[in-house]
Parts: C-alpha cells; structure tokens; sequence
C-alpha cells in the first residue's frame, strides 16, 4: 500500500496537525505492514499559486505545450501523478483562520484539472479520482466540531466537499483540537489519533 502524506502546517516538527497525521500513518503502518510513505511538505516546497499562464497551459494540448507551459504545468501533473499512485492519503491541516493553509489550497487548485481529475457529465460533475482512502488531520487551538464555534470551522466542510468533487468520498476526519485551552491541550493529540480506526 502506498500513502501519500500531505504537510500543510508552517510549524515543522512541533505542528500538530503534522503530528497527528503521523499518529494516523503510524497506525496504517502497524496494519499494513511493508506499506510505502510518500511526503509531498507543501510548506517547505509550496506549489504556486494559479495564473492565467497556468491555466492557458492546462487547456493548451500537451503536444503543442511550449517550454514555458510545460513548465508551467508540471506542479499540476506531480500533484495529479502522486495522487492516482496512492492508495491512502493523509492529509495534515491546521486551522489558519478557521480555514485551510494557503499552500494546500493551492495544491488543491492544482489538482482540480478538468477532464483529468474530474469531468462534466450530462447528470452533473463526476469525480475521477477513486478508490482512495483520505483522512484529514486537524489541529486547531479552540473547539469546532461541535459547540458555539462550530459555524466557524470552514476548513472540514471545504476539504470534504472539494475531495468528494474530485471522487474522494471516503474522508474520515481526526482532529486535535482545543490546543490552546488549558483542560483540552494535554490531551488533545492523543485523543485525535485514539479517534481513527484503520
């Protein structure tokens, strides 16, 4: 089995949705042992974000691509090429104000490309990227997946949406959370990977 690790947090090592997401990988290996990880570290190695060069190279065939465009693409085909050769993903997000990073934003805007990850069909959209298991590791400093903040947390909802646009329907969801809140903080982690069975 191959896993595609995806790190969004500028922290580095002491991020926790980084940490968590490790918690996540650490139990897929223990199940599947002689498993592959794959990190693509999009802060470390942060993917542009879209210009209309990169857009004209999309919709431009690959035979007539000049230099440029093939440059101007090879963002979207690695993200694209990593995705369809795993089996799982484990995406690490904290939360930025209530939403996602701006680096894995655009590493998804970079794997959306029409006709390769997703297509328009008479019935509506169809999503090309199948047979994938996800989970999303979330770390934040105060509580949002239930309670008064819970309007706030525009990050979850997004990612599952996005996800299953692009065919990505088996999303589960670990989090670490109230990470700044005294009665939550020393447990928070432990609780987010005690939440995901693999």
């Amino acid at each position: 089995m191959q896993i595609l690790q995806v790190i969004s947090s500028i922290q580095g090592a002491k991020s926790y949705s980084t940490r968590l997401s490790q918690g996540i990988i650490d139990k897929l290996l223990a199940a599947h042992p002689g498993s592959t990880v794959v990190v693509r570290d999009l802060a470390r190695h942060p993917f542009p974000h879209l210009e209309e060069a990169h857009l004209n190279a999309y919709f431009t065939p690959a035979e007539s691509r000049s230099p440029e465009q093939q440059e101007a693409v090879r963002h979207s085909d690695e993200a694209i090429a990593e995705v369809m050769a795993s089996d799982v993903l484990v995406i690490g997000s904290p939360f930025y104000n209530f939403s996602i990073t701006s680096a894995l934003k655009s590493w998804l805007d970079h794997l959306t490309r029409a006709n390769i990850t997703f297509r328009y069909t008479p019935s509506g959209p169809e999503g090309l990227i199948k047979g994938k298991k996800v989970y999303v590791a979330i770390a934040s400093g105060g509580i949002y997946s239930e309670g008064p903040m819970q309007p706030y947390d525009f990050a979850a909802p997004y990612l599952r949406q996005m996800l299953g646009f692009l065919g990505m329907r088996d999303v589960t969801v670990a989090r670490a959370e109230g990470l700044k809140l005294p009665e939550f903080e020393p447990t928070a982690l432990q609780k987010g990977i005690d939440s995901v069975a693999v």
